[in-house]
Parts: structure tokens; sequence; C-alpha cells
């Protein structure tokens, strides 16, 4: 006899229904961001006529987003897919940490410091990280940095703590 649709696969949490688990989580995933895009945009005006207002782009694009996402889903429960992968937290950690440490170093440090100091954190996510490459990289993506938004974009950053400038 075949599996019964109530019944869980072995090795699996989910029902025998969902044939494809990475992409039917990913496909809820998807639908909810753009449910979270949709509320979120919800008091910004949208089309006038034939003139954009200030939500139509974010709407648009979330309606986009829950529509892939429900595409996404569909596939998870009507074709044999991949399981479930692991998670591996390493990698969102450190990226996490050095968006966080940018963002609370970029006033007293300075674009330079800031920047290469973000990059080095997040090069700790993996394991496979040569730090000798890794600073020759971090200091060209840092002079990059510096050039494109303090003196292409004229941005005032400051470029080093204040305590050097002076």
């Amino acid at each position: 006899m075949g599996e019964a649709p109530s019944e869980v696969r072995e090795g699996s949490v989910f029902p025998a229904w969902i044939r494809g688990p990475q992409d039917f989580v990913g496909g809820l995933v998807l639908m909810a961001v753009a449910a979270f895009a949709l509320w979120a945009a919800a008091d910004l005006g949208g089309m006038q006529g034939f003139r954009f207002g200030a939500g139509t782009v974010p709407r648009l694009l979330a309606v986009l987003l829950l529509g892939l996402g429900a595409v996404i889903t569909a596939t998870g429960i009507f074709a044999e897919g991949e399981p479930l992968a692991k998670l591996h937290w390493r990698g969102p950690l450190f990226v996490g940490l050095s968006i966080l440490s940018f963002a609370i170093a970029i006033r007293p440090l300075g674009l330079v410091i800031a920047a290469f100091s973000s990059f080095l954190i997040a090069a700790l996510g993996t394991p496979e990280t040569r730090w000798g490459e890794t600073i020759v990289v971090g200091i060209v993506l840092t002079a990059a940095c510096c050039g494109l938004f303090v003196y292409g974009l004229a941005l005032p950053f400051t470029l080093w703590p204040a305590a050097l400038t002076q």
C-alpha cells in the first residue's frame, strides 16, 4: 500500500503531501517577507492616475514576491525536491555582527576603520578564510568605498577618527 497523505515520511517532520520540503519552506518564507512588505507599505500613497506614489513600487514588488513564493511553495507540494537543509549559524551570525559593528563604528572611528574592521568580522563567518588574501581584499574594498562614497558621491563621511585628524 502507498503512503497515506496524513503520514509523515521516515526521517522527516513534514507530512507526505509535502514532496519538496526545502522548496515548501522557502516559498513560505518568501510569502512571509512579502506580507511584511505589504504591511509596511500600507501607509504609503499609491497610484494616482498615471502618477506613481511612494508605495507603488514597494507594493508591486511585494505582490510579485508573494506570487513567486506561492509558486515555489506549490512546487514543494507537487514536485519531488530536496529535504530541508541544515541551517548553519556561523555565517549569518558574523555577517550580522559585521553590520552592527559598522553601524556603531562609522561615526567615532571613520569610514576607513569601520569598513575594514566590519569586513574582517564578516570574514570570520567561514572557516575557509585565508587571512592574507582577506586582508588584501579588505584594503582594496575599503579604498573603493572611500573613493566612491567620499570622493565620487561627495557624501559627508569622515575617513579617520577625529583624534587622528586634529
